[in-house]
């Protein structure tokens, strides 16, 4: 618990997270909070301890006013420091806050309204400049449209009419809508315990005292950007700058850019933002004067984290001082609040290369010689303290032994109390037995396997292909797909299983390459120029090579056409769906 230990203790014995910042106000009331990069890069905002608490009294104020404890409230922020007083006050309130994307301008959102039936809330919490985005969302409710509240222009309060109220640990904290990269949008009932018990297992496993500086640019509604980015330095007594996503995501380069400018500690995202970063690098070089000395955690998780990523990476920010011990892959999800495994601290990632004929049986074997047998696999750290995660065979609920594939069961603290209005779901997954009794542990779904120590996830048991009666991991197949050809987009393809023929068989849809694509829209229709010969032979001469199965259909897209959740997993279900229904803006079908 050394990083923990070494924050300055304000944290211990407080009830929420809410109290651990009157407090960190009350002593240090000038100490930086957070800044905002609007450019991601130079500072536009910022808020003190002080300020941030004053700010959050005030609109918890005006919330007592109209709203009861445990109150729902549907928080529709765009980037900026605005939602970070908006939670505080929900929590200083004892109101239920429900983190949620904010909706575009004049377009109906269908996963937002399903959110809103599910989770039924008493009021909208949003900025005055954004209040005219509801208006898709809240015309066909008419008079039984809940209240909205633009917490910036609240007035006719002030911090000194807030009245604090009794925090029950169990009490339920937020509403974590999970990312729905599998399934319907569900309600995550994070209580504030689990809060507490997650930040504490953050700050133990990366070492995070009251000298973090963070960076993020993940948004604050997905539980990484919420609870690690957001939440974090504040419950160690650090600060933290925020950039846009969509900042990030126009020019990658400026994450890095603003590590080196503000000296981060702490900061990272999905592997596919590591990837973005390194072939930018590569084709534009890197921003004068970088230096990433200064960058001890560099925690990678979301989605696979894959070596050759963290290779590339190491390599192309070796000159600036970055250390391939800052590489921190870890896992979780929001059902357990955040962070599941990861660590040790400046370590290197272990990445041992395994047998794929092996994996496929479920067993995760090692492989000393590099070949078309073997691929190498990213671990993803151990259990965080006062946890405890098991490998389970998830049919006979027996746990596997060191090396066998099985499915990923976690309890402790940080397990969320369930679904939201959802009971039996909420048996299924969280109330989980082994075969010997031990439990409740929370079924994650997930597929991995336990060596020296280390778990690596080996994918979603969902997502499992079988075809011809063998499994097939998607993520290794879209691995694949992208190494085929240079005109495929890196971290752009969906593989999953269609019926024909009376047999299920392989679909990949592979967005374009960047390049490629502008290329061929420059000479005119991007679906006229489209390679298709030489890519489809390149994409199905190598997965029948490596795979031993053939591609039934090769869907070709525009950059940026495959689903993905907000943290940019790939949907794989929701693209599997769009194929069938004839959904998808294919350029080409092979």
């Amino acid at each position: 618990m050394r990083g923990a230990a070494a924050a300055d203790g304000l944290q211990q014995g407080a009830n929420d997270l809410g109290e651990v910042l009157r407090l960190r106000a009350a002593a240090h009331p000038d100490r930086r909070a957070y800044a905002f990069l609007r450019d991601g890069v130079n500072e536009s905002a910022a808020l003190t301890y002080g300020q941030l608490d004053a700010q959050a009294r005030r609109i918890a104020a005006h919330l007592q006013q109209r709203f009861s404890p445990g109150d729902r409230l549907v928080m529709l922020y765009p980037p900026g420091l605005e939602f970070a007083a908006a939670f505080f006050a929900c929590l200083y309130a004892g109101v239920v806050a429900v983190p949620a994307y904010p909706p575009r301008r004049g377009k109906a959102d269908k996963r937002l309204a399903s959110l809103v039936r599910d989770c039924r809330p008493a009021g909208f919490l949003t900025v005055a400049a954004a209040g005219a985005d509801l208006k898709p969302l809240l015309d066909p409710l008419g008079a039984a449209a809940p209240l909205v509240v633009a917490t910036d222009a609240v007035d006719g309060v002030g911090a000194g009419d807030f009245t604090p109220v009794p925090i029950a640990a169990d009490g339920l904290a937020f509403l974590q809508y999970t990312s729905g990269s599998t399934a319907a949008p569900k309600g995550v009932m994070v209580t504030h315990a689990n809060m507490m018990a997650n930040e504490l297992a953050i700050a133990a496993a990366m070492e995070h005292d009251s000298s973090l500086v963070g960076l993020a640019w993940l948004p604050v509604f997905h539980d990484m950007g919420l609870l690690g980015n957001m939440l974090q330095p504040i419950f160690v007594g650090g600060s933290s700058a925020l950039i846009p996503p969509l900042t990030f995501l126009k020019n990658p380069l400026c994450w890095p850019a603003a590590v080196s400018k503000y000296r981060a500690t702490s900061s990272g995202g999905p592997n596919f933002a590591f990837d973005l970063c390194a072939r930018m690098a590569g084709a534009q070089g890197l921003p004068p004067d970088l230096d990433l000395s200064c960058w001890s955690v560099a925690y990678v998780g979301a989605e696979p984290v894959r070596p050759d990523t963290l290779r590339r990476f190491a390599a192309c920010f070796k000159g600036t001082g970055f250390r391939d011990e800052a590489f921190f892959p870890c896992y979780g999800m929001a059902e357990a609040t955040l962070i599941v495994t990861g660590g040790p601290k400046a370590a290197r990632p272990v990445t041992p290369r395994i047998g794929t004929r092996a994996l496929l049986e479920g067993r995760g074997e090692p492989r000393r010689l590099p070949g078309p047998g073997s691929r190498r696999i990213t671990g993803c750290g151990k259990a965080v303290p006062a946890h405890e995660v098991l490998v389970v065979d998830p049919e006979t609920r027996a746990p596997c032994a060191e090396g066998v594939v099985g499915e990923i069961w976690v309890r402790g603290p940080s397990v969320a109390a369930g679904y939201f209005r959802n009971a039996e779901t909420t048996a299924e997954i969280f109330a989980a037995a082994t075969r010997d009794g031990r439990g409740p542990f929370l079924r994650t779904g997930d597929l991995g396997f336990l060596r020296d120590g280390e778990f690596f996830i080996t994918g979603r048991l969902k997502d499992m292909l079988v075809i011809r009666g063998e499994n097939h991991y998607p993520n290794d197949i879209e691995i694949t797909v992208e190494s085929a050809h240079a005109g495929i987009q890196p971290g752009g393809c969906a593989a999953f299983a269609v019926e024909a023929g009376g047999e299920e068989r392989l679909v990949v849809a592979a967005e374009l390459s960047r390049a490629l694509y502008s290329r061929l829209r420059g000479q005119g229709d991007p679906a006229a120029g489209v390679p298709v010969a030489e890519l489809g032979e390149a994409v199905k001469e190598r997965v029948s090579g490596e795979h031993e199965i053939p591609v039934h259909q090769l869907v070709l897209l525009k950059p940026g056409a495959i689903p993905r959740t907000s943290s940019g997993k790939i949907r794989r279900g929701a693209c599997r769906s769009l194929h069938q229904g004839r959904k998808l803006e294919s350029l080409a079908v092979i």
